[in-house]
């Protein structure tokens, strides 16, 4: 069932991704409701990660010719090292991580930008970090892509976090990764990653604040 579960998981990745690629549709955004599972590695699992879904996606919208050069922008708070490990050698996925410096896992892989931040890291430091770094993927990058790992365990009430942003500076986070994309008119494609929060409806709202701003980049004309 594990198995089963994540298998489709990956495989709503890779339907997002070729949604915000089909132009035809109008949409340049699209979203699973799930994914974002980046521990797992190419030859075993991790932190509740079975198959790596944004590195499975990038490699195949490659090989299906979609999308030349892509990006993997992971706001989840805990840093990608599977993703990382699993595209060191495809230079044309940027892979940037946004996370915790002392959060699991604890030790680290090398992506193209990780981005460390301290405990209890807020809002307004945190979206300064974030537009440093989108200023590198865009330039770096050049993608024709991006993947979002979109986490909701940034969250100050998380229970795995060690930061301390507000739910709505993850709203803001969210509206400047899209933002960003939309301004490029570069695709992306969203994924939910973690979220661990106490009572889990800040999760839910989290989460659901995040699928409303990609369905307005989506609609944005």
């Amino acid at each position: 069932a594990m198995v089963e579960r994540s298998r489709r998981s990956a495989g709503a990745t890779l339907a997002a991704c070729r949604s915000a690629l089909d132009r035809e549709g109008g949409a340049a955004c699209a979203a699973n409701l799930a994914g974002g599972t980046h521990h797992a590695h190419r030859d075993f699992g991790s932190g509740f990660c079975v198959f790596n879904d944004a590195a499975i996606a990038a490699l195949a919208m490659r090989a299906e010719g979609r999308a030349g050069r892509i990006a993997i922008v992971d706001c989840d708070v805990h840093q990608g090292d599977g993703t990382a490990t699993i595209l060191a050698d495809t230079p044309e996925v940027f892979t940037c991580s946004l996370h915790g410096a002392k959060n699991f896992p604890f030790r680290k892989q090398a992506s193209d930008l990780d981005v460390e931040l301290p405990d209890d890291t807020g809002d307004e430091a945190y979206l300064a970090a974030l537009d440093a770094a989108l200023d590198t993927v865009f330039t770096r990058g050049r993608p024709e892509l991006v993947i979002y790992l979109a986490g909701a365990d940034p969250y100050a009430g998380d229970r795995l976090g060690r930061l301390a942003l507000s739910i709505d500076g993850l709203r803001r986070r969210d509206e400047r990764v899209l933002g960003r994309c939309r301004a490029a008119d570069v695709p992306v494609a969203v994924a939910m990653a973690g979220g661990y929060a106490q009572p889990i409806d800040d999760t839910v709202t989290i989460h659901f604040n995040t699928l409303c701003t990609a369905a307005r980049v989506a609609n944005a004309r």
